[in-house]
C-alpha cells in the first residue's frame, strides 16, 4: 500500500467516525463505542477490499459483508453512505420512527446491507451459509463477517465456526473486533473468550492477529485470507473502543449511549482536528 493510499484511508476513516458520532447524536441512542473501534475495518472493506457497486447493490456476484455485531450499525451505515450507497445527509435520521436507517441493519430498507442482523451469533451463521452457497453454485464471491469479542461468548458462533471449517470454506473470513469491552464491562471479567486466537485455530481457521487500526496490517491479513486455500480465515484485530474520541476511548459506558449536544460538539471537534492534520491543513 502506498503512503498516499494509506493517507486517504485514514482520512476516510476519520469521516466514518464523524458520521458515527453525528448519527448517534441525531438518534439520541445507539452504539458509538464499538462502531468507532471498527471504523478502520469498515473503511478498508468498503474502500479497498470488497467487490461491491453502490449503483448495483444487489449484483449477484458481489462480495458479501454481514455485520454480525449488528448493534454497531452506525459504523456500517457511515461507511456505506460515504461509499455512495445512500446520502450522508440521512445519517442523523438513525433510529427515527420514519427513517429507513433502523438501529440494527435491515437488508430490506438499506442499500448495501446484505443481511438483517441484531441477535448476536446469528450473523456469522448466515455468513457461513452464504459462503457455502457460493461453493455449491460455483460462484467466486467472498463473504466477510464482523463479530464483537463479547459476541463470541455465544455458543452459536462456535457452531458456525465448526461448519465453516468442516466445509473448508476458504471464501469465508470472520473478523473479531477485540476491543476488550462489552455492555457490562471487560470481556475477560464478564465471560472470558480468551485465548481467542488459539480457539479459532483449534476450530480449523487460519488466524491472523493484528492491530485493527493499522491499515498495513489489515491489508496483509486480507491478502492472507484471499490466498489461504482449504480452510476459512479469521482475523482477530486488537482495537480501542471509542477510538479517536477522547472521552469515549476504553470506556464501557459508551457501548450503548449517545452523545448529548455538548459531547457531540467536543467529539466532532476532536475528529475535525485529526482530519485537518491528516489533510495537512
Amino acid at each position: 500500500m502506498t503512503a498516499a493510499e494509506k493517507k486517504q484511508l485514514a482520512i476516510t476513516a476519520c469521516k466514518v467516525r464523524m458520521g458515527i458520532v453525528t448519527a448517534t447524536h441525531g438518534a439520541k441512542a445507539g452504539h458509538p463505542g464499538g462502531s468507532l473501534s471498527a471504523a478502520d475495518l469498515f473503511t478498508y472493506l468498503y474502500f479497498k477490499e470488497l467487490n461491491v457497486d453502490p449503483a448495483n447493490p444487489k449484483a449477484p456476484d458481489r462480495d458479501r459483508f454481514v455485520l454480525s455485531k449488528g448493534h454497531t450499525a452506525p459504523g456500517l451505515y457511515s461507511a456505506l453512505a460515504l461509499r455512495g450507497f445512500f446520502p450522508v445527509e440521512d445519517l442523523p435520521t438513525l433510529r427515527h420512527i420514519d427513517s429507513y436507517l433502523q438501529g440494527h441493519p435491515n437488508m430490506n430498507t438499506v442499500p448495501g446491507v446484505d443481511m438483517s442482523t441484531g441477535s448476536l451469533g446469528q450473523g456469522i451463521s448466515v455468513a457461513a451459509g452464504m459462503a457455502k452457497a457460493a461453493k455449491l453454485q460455483n460462484k467466486d464471491f467472498r463473504v466477510y463477517t464482523l463479530l464483537g469479542d463479547g459476541e463470541i461468548q455465544e455458543g452459536q458462533v462456535w457452531e458456525a465456526c465448526m461448519l465453516a471449517a468442516h466445509y473448508k470454506l476458504d471464501n469465508f473470513c470472520a473478523i473479531v473486533d477485540n476491543n476488550g469491552l462489552q455492555i457490562d464491562g471487560n470481556v475477560a471479567d464478564v465471560m472470558s473468550p480468551y485465548p481467542i486466537v488459539d480457539k479459532l485455530e483449534a476450530f480449523g481457521f487460519k488466524v491472523c492477529a493484528i492491530d485493527g487500526h493499522d491499515f498495513d496490517q489489515i491489508e496483509a491479513a486480507m491478502n492472507t485470507a484471499r490466498e489461504t486455500k482449504g480452510q476459512p480465515t479469521a482475523i482477530v484485530m486488537k482495537t480501542v473502543k471509542g477510538k479517536d474520541v477522547s472521552f469515549m476511548e476504553n470506556n464501557a459506558g459508551w457501548h450503548g449511549k449517545a452523545p448529548n449536544d455538548a459531547e457531540h460538539e467536543q467529539a466532532i471537534g476532536e475528529l475535525k482536528a485529526i482530519l485537518a492534520e491528516l489533510e495537512g491543513k
